[in-house]
């Protein structure tokens, strides 16, 4: 997916976040997104994408602000309310594969680039369970499953983890003979998952924890591990969460692909053809 409109000023308004959460002197601040906008001014193009252009303006304002992880606390938060949800959720619900799936869905809601609060996870969690998807093709997902030998599953955001280890969990059940990859970031960017938070959350249970060996956004063409590599070429089925991984992976046109996501801004809602805040399981 190539930027929209909106992309620029998206990635302007998480740039000042990073500042303000990196540093109290305004002059630092004021230097930072000076920074950002000279970046931007040289590579904001027709050709580029949001996800990895807004990670390397990230990444370059944590140098220069010397903070390696200013959403830290965003994301400790996060995860911690998600999981005491989850087992919640386990007690009082009966989880079958398609709820799961849902509830996986639902938990892409969890985002700090769109100012969402964690602390309404429960509330909001609850309201779209009650509500459909938009485009739900679960049932091709599902077949494809059956006949699938190794998944590779693309983890998104803090927090909303907790969720896709659920819906990992339910794949398990239903198709024990699966071999499993759960790759996340190499190291913090935004509040995106990394490898150290999917084992703190106890994804090695269930599956082969591994890195992209890359701190961009999503999945970009460059930069990768030769391990995440691999397991994206021997994957017969690929899971990819998140706005991120879609305005990376979509460029590729990889029919292996199913994206599930909350369309939580107008470009990913335009790029689909679904209202903004629709719910989706699509196929590449």
């Amino acid at each position: 997916m190539k930027v929209h409109y909106e992309c620029l000023s998206c990635i302007v308004t998480q740039s000042q976040r990073v500042a303000e959460l990196s540093t109290e002197d305004p002059g630092k601040r004021r230097e930072a997104m000076i920074k950002a906008a000279g970046f931007l001014g040289e590579r904001f193009n027709h050709d580029a994408i949001p996800a990895i252009l807004g990670s390397e303006v990230f990444l370059m304002l944590y140098d220069y602000l010397e903070n390696d992880d200013p959403f830290k606390a965003y994301k400790v938060r996060s995860n911690l309310l998600a999981k005491s949800l989850v087992e919640d959720l386990r007690r009082k619900l009966s989880i079958d594969l398609k709820c799961a799936l849902k509830l996986s869905i639902a938990g892409n809601v969890i985002d700090f680039a769109v100012g969402y609060d964690p602390e309404k996870i429960e509330e909001d969690i609850m309201k779209m369970l009650d509500e459909e998807l938009y485009i739900d093709e679960s049932g091709e997902l599902f077949e494809r499953l059956k006949n699938a030998k190794t998944l590779l599953y693309l983890t998104d955001n803090c927090g909303e983890i907790y969720f896709d280890r659920l819906f990992i969990e339910k794949i398990r059940e239903e198709f024990p003979e699966l071999r499993i990859y759960i790759a996340a970031k190499e190291g913090p960017i935004i509040n995106d998952a990394t490898v150290e938070d999917l084992l703190a959350a106890g994804f090695g249970d269930v599956g082969i924890v591994i890195s992209t060996g890359s701190r961009i956004v999503g999945v970009p063409s460059g930069g990768l591990s030769s391990g995440f590599m691999e397991a994206f070429n021997e994957a017969n089925l690929i899971i990819a969460k998140g706005q991120g991984n879609f305005e990376t992976l979509s460029e590729f046109k990889d029919g292996r692909v199913f994206y599930l996501l909350k369309a939580k801004c107008p470009p990913i809602a335009r790029e689909l053809g679904v209202p903004r805040g629709a719910m989706v399981c699509l196929r590449q």
